[in-house]
This record gives C-alpha cells, sequence and structure tokens, in this order.
C-alpha cells in the first residue's frame, strides 16, 4: 500500500485555505501539513480536524528562507492560498519546483496567472505540475465556455461576474487583491482589441434567480489575457464584481474615482480599515452569492444564439466553489492520477459537469 500524498496547505488555517483543507482531511490517501506564519495558529488549527491520516502543522513565511521550509517539509504538493498574488513572484511555485513537487494556487491575479508558462522547463524537467489559478477563474469560467462551445460557430461576446454575499467569509488578501486595481486602468477586450477601462467602474446591473438584481463593476482577471487567445474571433470579453449590498457598491465605486483622479494612489493600503467598514454593513445582507455567465454569438444555423448561466450558492456556502479546483486536483493526484508536468493556467483540467458534480449537496444551485 502506497503512503498517503503529503500535501501542504500554506494559509491553511485562512480564509480559503482552510476550506480546501477540511475537504480534504477526510482522504485516506493525503496527509495534511497546514502551513503558516504562526505555528500556534497551525496548531490550533489541526486540532479542530478529524483527519483520516495524522495531520501536521508547520511555521512557514512565504516571505522568508521558503526552499529550505519546503525541502524540510518534503511536500509531494503545494496548495498556495495566500494571496494577494497581484505583487508576489513565482518564489512559492519555484521552491515547488526544486523540492519534486506538484504545484497548485488560487491566483486571480491577471500577469501571475498569465505568466505562469514561464516556468514551464523547469516543471517539465523536474516531472511535476505547476498550475496557476485554480479557481473560479480562469478554471470554472473556461469550463463554462467550453461546455457551451460546440453550440455555436463563433463566440463573439463572453460577459460574466461574481456577486459577493455580504454575511461570508472576507478575508484581508481578497480585499486587498480587488482594491489593488480599484479605480487603475487596464485592458478589457472589446472590439476584437485591447479596451482600456478602469477597475469597479462600467457600473451595470444583473437580475440573478433567487438574487434578485446586482449590481457590477469591471474587473481585472487572468481570462481577459487568456481568452481571447483561447477563443479565436471572439470580440468581446468583459468580467465585472460587486457587493450585495447597493450603497457598498456604489461605495467603492466612489472610490474608484479617486484613485482614477489621482486623489488616492493606492487604495489596497487602506484594505483593513474598508474591510472593518465593510462588516459593519453584514447584519444588512445575506449568506447568498452568485455567478452569472453570457454567452453571444452564431449558431450553426447562421441565426444568432445566446447562452445563459448562473450559479447561486446559500447557506455561506459560496467560498467552496473557488476552492473545489484545488481539492478535485489534489484528490486526483494523490490516488495516483497523472497530471502532465509542466507550467500552465488551470485550463482543461476539469470539465463542467465534474466541477458542478463536486459542488452537489452543498447548499448551491444551477440555472443553465
Amino acid at each position: 500500500m502506497n503512503a498517503p500524498a503529503r500535501v501542504l496547505v500554506i494559509g491553511g488555517y485562512g480564509n480559503f485555505g482552510s476550506y480546501v483543507a477540511r475537504a480534504l482531511a477526510t482522504d485516506a490517501s493525503i496527509r495534511l501539513l497546514i502551513g503558516g506564519r504562526s505555528q500556534t495558529k497551525a496548531d490550533a488549527f489541526v486540532a479542530t480536524l478529524a483527519p483520516a491520516v495524522p495531520a501536521e502543522a508547520h511555521a512557514l513565511d512565504i516571505d522568508g528562507d521558503i526552499a529550505a521550509r519546503l525541502a524540510a517539509i518534503r511536500p509531494d504538493l503545494v496548495i498556495h492560498t495566500t494571496g494577494p498574488f497581484q505583487h508576489q513572484s513565482y518564489v512559492v511555485a519555484e521552491a515547488a519546483i526544486a523540492c519534486g513537487a506538484h504545484y497548485l494556487d488560487l491566483a486571480d491575479a491577471r500577469a501571475f496567472v498569465a505568466g505562469i508558462g514561464a516556468l514551464d522547463t523547469d516543471a517539465q524537467a523536474a516531472g511535476v505540475a505547476v498550475i496557476a489559478g485554480a479557481s473560479s477563474v480562469p478554471c470554472l469560467s473556461s469550463a463554462i465556455v467550453d461546455h457551451y462551445l460546440p453550440d455555436f460557430t463563433q463566440i463573439k461576446a463572453i460577459r460574466y461576474g461574481i456577486t459577493a454575499a455580504q454575511q461570508t467569509n472576507r478575508g484581508l488578501a481578497t480585499t486587498t487583491a480587488i482594491l489593488s486595481y480599484v479605480g487603475k486602468p487596464f485592458a478589457a477586450w472589446r472590439k476584437g482589441k485591447p479596451w482600456p477601462v478602469h477597475g469597479w467602474q462600467g457600473t451595470h446591473a444583473v437580475r440573478y434567480p433567487d438574487l434578485g438584481r446586482r449590481l457590477f463593476g469591471d474587473c481585472d482577471i487572468p481570462d481577459l489575457e487568456l481568452f481571447p487567445q483561447r477563443y479565436p474571433g471572439v470580440e468581446q470579453v468583459r468580467f465585472s464584481a460587486g457587493h450585495e449590498i447597493a450603497l457598498l457598491h456604489l461605495g467603492t465605486w466612489g472610490l474608484s474615482w479617486l484613485v482614477r483622479l489621482g486623489l488616492i494612489r493606492h487604495l489596497d493600503r487602506h484594505a483593513e480599515a474598508l474591510l472593518k467598514l465593510a462588516f459593519c454593513f453584514d447584519r444588512l445582507g445575506h449568506a447568498r452569492s452568485g455567478m452569472h455567465m453570457r454567452l453571444d454569438g452564431t449558431g450553426h444555423d447562421g441565426a444568432p444564439l445566446t447562452r445563459r448561466f448562473f450559479l447561486v450558492a446559500r447557506s455561506g456556502h459560496g467560498p467552496y466553489i473557488p476552492c473545489m479546483p484545488a481539492i478535485l486536483l489534489a484528490k486526483r493526484l494523490a490516488a495516483g492520477e497523472a497530471i502532465a508536468p509542466g507550467a500552465r493556467p488551470c485550463l482543461d483540467l476539469i470539465d463542467l459537469d465534474t466541477y458542478l458534480g463536486a459542488l452537489e449537496g452543498l447548499d448551491i444551485e444551477v440555472w443553465r
């Protein structure tokens, strides 16, 4: 019988890391390793688990000598959940490659995910898979497009977004990541070419089943770089996100103008204060979040064709959605299933039916 795979979750007691860790703890083919800056917090989190195989707690710092720590811990797989990734280098992935471990992350930073191929030669030489963006984007978003792609002769527009639940676990890293581009210019994809937009502007509303009308603003994600190459001929790729509470959304929109006008240079430096302020509105919101996508193009009969997809998470189960790719891929690797070595974004690894099937049993509903 093979020894359980040593799976290290960096940030394992944190916001998303804890969801990943709890989902993997019951797998008898995995020895869970919880890593973070605080040994005390890692120990305390491990004590809350009832793992199938005894878990371990390890103190490590991605800003320290991470290569030496991984060499000492000896993981077979590293799952990196400690954001924000917008200003991170590939030091953790490089350390995983150096010790012969596979690597997954939950990054949603455009340059980080789109550029992970820079490690491809080293990853192939080490015989390990290095997968960036094992999360809602680009994994789930591309799986939705791929599911409907056979219905079209040509997809012309991909418009989609994520609406948050007010009453949910909101970490400082996620808040910092979003605020890093609020009011800042970036290139979306419109009229078949890069198109300048500003973070959290372009306000528009989408009406969801069950959730009603939610507001959205433009956000910068890896898909804006990846999808124009992946789906040739697409004329528009637009991703947006929004708060559940309209007042909070419009407040962030107002802050985006202060950044755009140069009155505030770095909004992410105020992330902690703004996150605390947002918590004050929790009693006005709910634990319901969602994701939508609209695809427009031409059908096989030559007529215009539209496909719509809605996903609604209740009971605070929304965070399981971005965590699911890392959970599924970790279980595959631990079971001995091969994933081709090399470094690449998380595309073509999980199809939509598999993804949605893994969410069964949660308070999540899909309309498609």
